[in-house]
């Protein structure tokens, strides 16, 4: 029985090796990189899961307002829920102002990953057509980017990661930061990205609702309505603006909560969120385990 324990513990500490495993976006600097320490190296912490097969990929933007990363409950968590559903998942570590960055680079960062888990599908075992995002507050924002600000690659480009388009096939949004200069806008989020005094051009660009086409991918949206840092609104408007462009999208707002509640366990009703996404995912013809 010894023995066992032993054996089960080994497995487990190599099962969590292997899931924290931590990958640079670029191998040299990344663009705008104002040194050389770990915070100005934006990485991809990698979840692979226990299947052998081929399987659907999540990239995960966790929140933090641009001025953080909230990786636990944002990102570790829900990594380790996507792989308990049959998904290898990607958690972010992107720039933001607490390391000394603002606009551009947390959206250089995001579509970066999303190209490397694309020029990579066949070394993670990923379904190449199966790749999405999800982010959570302003996570959820730089999700949104991806959504209404991608590109389908550089077929010239040198870098073969750049060849490839960093548009996820689905969105997942939760309590995201959407609006910006708005009444219902997260203004600590606004001002960590943009600055105090960025051009007018460049906010409505980074109102993302307001960018929406019918090349948008499918999206699945939840808030709170008890949310006061980031008012549902935010969730209303890219909802909206999604059905305005025929793009098939979900919603949920949910009565209880407050902003930050994660994967929710511990709020009845407001738990059933991941429920609802995994319905939402295999109603999408996306193999969930």
């Amino acid at each position: 029985r010894a023995c066992q324990t032993m054996i089960a513990l080994l497995l487990m500490c190599v099962s969590l090796w292997a899931q924290q495993e931590t990958i640079p976006l670029w191998p040299n600097a990344a663009p705008g990189a104002k040194g050389n320490a770990d915070k100005d190296k934006p990485t991809l912490q990698v979840w692979p899961g226990e299947s052998a097969a081929a399987r659907p990929a999540i990239l995960i933007c966790p929140g933090g307002g641009y001025g953080g990363l909230a990786m636990g409950h944002e990102g570790e968590q829900i990594a380790q829920w996507f792989n308990s559903h049959g998904f290898r998942a990607f958690v972010l570590n992107y720039r933001h102002r607490g390391k000394g960055y603002g606009y551009p680079a947390p959206q250089l960062d995001a579509r970066r990953a999303m190209r490397t888990l694309r020029a990579n599908a066949d070394k993670w075992q990923l379904k190449a057509d199966q790749i999405g995002a999800i982010g959570f507050s302003a996570g959820g924002h730089l999700a949104s980017t991806l959504g209404t600000h991608f590109d389908h690659g550089d077929p010239d480009a040198t870098d073969p990661i750049d060849r490839v388009s960093c548009r996820p096939d689905f969105l997942v949004l939760c309590y995201p930061v959407i609006a910006m200069n708005e009444p219902h806008t997260h203004k600590g989020s606004q001002r960590n990205l943009l600055g105090n005094d960025a051009d007018a051009k460049l906010v409505d660009k980074m109102s993302t609702y307001k960018h929406i086409s019918n090349e948008s991918p499918p999206t699945f949206l939840f808030h709170t309505t008890e949310d006061r840092a980031v008012p549902p609104m935010n969730s209303v408007q890219f909802y909206a603006g999604l059905v305005k462009a025929g793009v098939p999208a979900e919603l949920h707002i949910y009565e209880k909560g407050r902003h930050g509640v994660g994967l929710a366990k511990e709020i009845p009703a407001t738990k059933s969120w991941p429920n609802r996404l995994a319905e939402w995912v295999r109603g999408r013809g996306i193999d969930l385990q």
